[in-house]
């Protein structure tokens, strides 16, 4: 497993993060409850395998249930082994207000102290803003908080999730988050002409929905009739693929081909899973030729790509 430097901090990182959502609660295509999830036991021996097979970079948040409980149990007793990036509560109340100056440290002080707490003795190397939407880039006081985590030393670096493009370009122009969190994949590359610019001002890049929540894997035909054209254009990756490369797979090293991508989040909650990452990352990269071609095969409405629309439609059940 390669390591790579997380931008302009001294943390380095497995090129695959282990994604724990959906061992903390019923996340992605076909898991509707716990009963479809990994029991407590069978999670705990999951990231321990991981660990041991090279990945040393996880990925959690105070939503994830269960998730940050889980990692204090498969690691609490080898805090200086693993690096942690967990997400702090969202920002805003239940009408999608940002609260108040006055009550933001509070929430956000008690949202890192309880991720610790639940962590059981694993540091959080990087502590993250869960959705890093304009109104809260541009606040001041947000960015503040974090700051003064860092120089009190309860974190080692900070972070912020973005989702449409502008978010992530202004991310990287304020020069306060040493990490972004962002979708980039086959289908929807929109985020990828920031790349350069994340290099250029020291900004690690972490790349998730790489698999598209499954669409971009084996399974991921027969899709709701609203995404029929989404389903059309999947098909043509299908001449990259051979019995030694999957959809997955073509997917992953894709994303893995563009050098200023620190480390590639996919969401593991399966032995099989887990797997077919370390079989893809082990495995010869693809032809510089191959991922120019790839570029120029997004989906040509990224726009139309929004797994948050898509879930809230019943589209991905």
């Amino acid at each position: 497993m390669k390591r790579r430097k997380l931008g302009r901090t001294n943390i380095n990182v497995s090129n695959i993060s282990f994604g724990t959502v959906s061992l903390g609660v019923p996340y992605g295509i076909g898991a509707n409850s716990e009963k479809d999830m990994l029991s407590e036991d069978q999670a705990v021996s999951l990231l321990r395998s991981a660990f041991k097979q090279g990945i040393n970079f996880f990925d959690t948040a105070r939503s994830y249930g269960k998730a940050e409980a889980l990692l204090g149990k498969a690691f609490g007793n080898r805090p200086d082994e693993v690096v942690i990036a967990t997400k702090c509560v969202h920002l805003k109340d239940p009408q999608g207000r940002l609260y108040s100056d006055d009550k933001l440290e509070g929430i956000i002080r008690t949202s890192l102290e309880k991720s610790i707490q639940e962590l059981g003795g694993c540091k959080i190397d990087l502590y993250m803003s869960h959705t890093g939407t304009l109104e809260i880039l541009n606040h001041l006081k947000i960015a503040e908080i974090f700051q003064k985590f860092k120089k009190e030393g309860l974190v080692k670096a900070i972070g912020i999730s973005t989702y449409a493009p502008e978010e992530t370009r202004v991310a990287i122009e304020k020069e306060i988050w040493d990490v972004i969190q962002l979708p980039f994949n086959l289908m929807d590359q929109q985020h990828g002409q920031f790349f350069d610019l994340a290099a250029r001002h020291g900004v690690g890049i972490v790349v998730r929905s790489v698999l598209l929540k499954g669409i971009l894997t084996d399974k991921g035909g027969n899709l709701h009739s609203a995404l029929k054209s989404v389903e059309q254009h999947r098909a043509c990756y299908t001449d990259f693929l051979d019995d030694t490369m999957r959809l997955s797979d073509l997917a992953t090293k894709f994303v893995l081909g563009h050098q200023e991508v620190t480390s590639v989040l996919l969401g593991i909650d399966k032995p099989e899973y887990l797997e077919a990452a370390l079989r893809t990352v082990s495995s010869k990269p693809l032809d510089e030729n191959v991922v120019e071609r790839l570029k120029h095969m997004s989906y040509p409405n990224p726009g139309f790509i929004d797994l948050p629309t898509w879930n809230r439609s019943g589209w991905l059940t």
